[in-house]
């Protein structure tokens, strides 16, 4: 099984500002046995699904609505995702959650709809520092985890990718321990039947100087990456990096 690094490149990037990205990303060679996934803003999802043709590069998505289709401004469906050449959706990122209202049912069913319409849904889970603090940072992300998945079964649990990223390292800086990190996406593995095999990614202040850490521990099959996968020099080292560290 390949790792997987994705660039979440969150509210950054116009379709000028990607262009000039991957004219100098996809210049370089990327070792082999990793695979690599780019989440751009939708503004220019097109053009950078246009630009990654024949890369070898995939296509995410940040989010999307359930629905095929209707009156939801605003709103991205998943029929949309597939013709722009999304593989990949990012569903419940702890931003999502915490500035939007993500909630655990409404990943549930983003997480169902995905599934229904052909993409691999990236599944966030991941505590708060006060839930961390107060001991309880297991049980939330256990509950976030089988909450998501519920009703799938073991089969459609299998066709996921799961993403650990404590909200306290979301854009702080601070990285969780990579032991305490592997430790918690051992537990998010076995909490539900169909995720021993899939791959679990850590997301949090990853960065070229700590990947490498992560990618030793045998939960941790990749990265989500945020604010660092917003350079390509500093990107391409880190997916190097990752290969480093296997």
């Amino acid at each position: 099984m390949n790792r997987l690094v994705v660039a979440n490149w969150k509210m950054n990037m116009t379709g000028t500002q990607a262009f000039a990205f991957l004219d100098d990303f996809l210049a370089q060679p990327l070792p082999d046995g990793i695979d690599v996934a780019i989440a751009p803003p939708f503004t220019a999802i097109a053009q950078v699904g246009y630009r990654l043709r024949g890369s070898g590069i995939a296509l995410a998505g940040q989010d999307m609505y359930w629905e095929q289709s209707g009156a939801f401004t605003g709103e991205i469906s998943p029929p949309m995702l597939t013709d722009a050449g999304c593989t990949y959706v990012i569903l419940g990122h702890s931003e999502r959650r915490q500035y939007f209202g993500e909630t655990d049912e409404g990943v549930n069913r983003k997480v169902r709809a995905a599934l229904a319409n052909g993409l691999t849904p990236i599944v966030c889970v991941g505590e708060t520092g006060a839930e961390r603090d107060a001991g309880e940072a297991l049980a939330r992300v256990i509950a976030q985890t089988r909450a998501a998945l519920d009703g799938l079964g073991r089969d459609g649990a299998s066709k996921v990718v799961m993403a650990y990223e404590p909200l306290w390292a979301i854009g702080t800086g601070k990285n969780c321990d990579a032991d305490d990190a592997d430790a918690t996406m051992g537990a998010i593995r076995a909490s539900v039947d169909g995720l021993q095999n899939v791959r679990i990614l850590y997301g949090g202040s990853v960065k070229v100087e700590n990947v490498a850490a992560y990618a030793r521990k045998p939960n941790i099959n990749g990265g989500l990456v945020g604010g660092a996968s917003l350079d390509p020099a500093a990107f391409t080292a880190l997916i190097r990096a990752v290969t480093q560290g296997t």
